[in-house]
């Protein structure tokens, strides 16, 4: 996934693709698991992430080349004599990669997080930034 610009119908195509062919190319937990909003401040793009009953220690960030990657790791927790009656929450491991923009400056992530939701904040580089041109009225225009 791009964070630039992209047309409102590929990117509506490419949710109604995912959510139709991901349960069976990539079997249920990879469909639903880390579920990601991203939205962008004045001068940031922000991430957050589901991770519910995910300990912080079990999360990693990582930046490579441009690709963020996300893991968490939620472990089951079970007791001698538990016997399993329904089963819809996912365990294991989950891994999110996202390609981020040049405009982004990876260097200067933060993360954090509450309640359940891992956010990362990422500075827009400040070449990036929206900024005014000033236009310059001329007395006449040459023929």
């Amino acid at each position: 996934m791009y964070l630039t610009t992209i047309d409102p119908f590929t990117r509506d195509f490419d949710r109604i693709v995912r959510r139709a062919f991901a349960p069976v190319a990539f079997g249920p937990a990879a469909a639903q698991a880390l579920p990601m909003d991203t939205l962008r401040r004045d001068g940031e793009v922000v991430l957050r992430f589901d991770v519910p009953g995910v300990d912080p220690e079990k999360i990693d960030v990582t930046v490579d080349r441009g690709v963020l990657s996300v893991s968490a790791t939620r472990e089951e927790a079970k007791t001698e004599g538990d016997e399993q009656i329904v089963r819809e929450r996912y365990y294991g491991s989950f891994t999110r990669r996202v390609r981020l923009s040049d405009n982004l400056d990876a260097d200067a992530i933060e993360a954090s997080h509450a309640d359940g939701v891992l956010e990362l904040r990422i500075p827009v580089r400040e070449a990036a930034k929206p900024r005014k041109i000033e236009v310059n009225a001329q007395k006449e225009i040459a023929a």
